[in-house]
Order: C-alpha cells, then structure tokens, then sequence
C-alpha cells in the first residue's frame, strides 16, 4: 500500500509541475503580447529576463517527447519570422515587430532546453 501511494503522490507532484508549466506558457504568451502593445510599460531588463526565466521553465517541464520535434520546428519558425522587418507595416507594424520579437524571446530558451534533451536522447541511445 505505501508503495501505491508513494507512487501516486509521485506522479501527482509530476502532474503539479506540469501544469504550472502549462500555466506559465500562456502567462509569457500573454506578457509578450501585452509587452509589445504597451512598449513602455515593462522595462526591457524586466521583460527580457521574465521571459527567459518562463521560456525554461516551459522547455524544462512542460513537453512530452511526442512535442520535441513540433515544438522545435514551431520555434524555428517564429526564429525566422523575426528576422522579417515587421516595422515597416504602417500603423500596426512597430507592435506586431514587439510582440514577434517577444514572442522569439520566450520560446528560444524553451528551444535551447528541448533541443539539448533531444540531442541527449539521440546521444543516449
């Protein structure tokens, strides 16, 4: 019976920080989008370094392998995307370019995180 339980609370405490995880995406999701709308709200210290701190908390806990190789494909793209110059899209462009390039900035530790699993399964095998 101990051992039931033991496991149990186990995969409980797991299923606890995956939904943290979880809850984190959407809140950098959020802050980058508000961020780029309100540029001068954050202070670019603050904001860089929130997002970095929830992009490897997501890229630690929240993907399952089957997630690895959409979830690295996904970044890379976004990775290109922000290369475009949105700015020059008159009225929208300089927020849409805010919130892209905030977006990169919460996925890329994610990625950083999911890449170097991937590369120790591969390695590990």
């Amino acid at each position: 019976m101990a051992r039931k339980s033991s496991s149990s609370s186990k995969s409980k405490g797991s299923m606890e920080i995956h939904r943290v995880a979880h809850y984190s995406f959407f809140a950098g999701v959020i802050l980058a989008i508000v961020a780029g709308l309100f540029r001068t709200l954050i202070s670019p210290e603050i904001l860089v370094t929130s997002l970095v701190i929830l992009g490897f908390f997501v890229g630690l806990f929240n993907l399952t392998a089957k997630e690895t190789q959409p979830f690295l494909l996904a970044a890379v793209a976004l990775m290109l995307a922000g290369i475009v110059n949105l700015g020059l899209i008159p009225g929208v462009g300089l927020y849409l370019r805010s919130i892209l390039s905030n977006i990169v900035v919460f996925v890329v530790p994610g990625a950083i995180i999911v890449g170097l699993k991937a590369i120790w399964g591969l390695a590990s095998d």
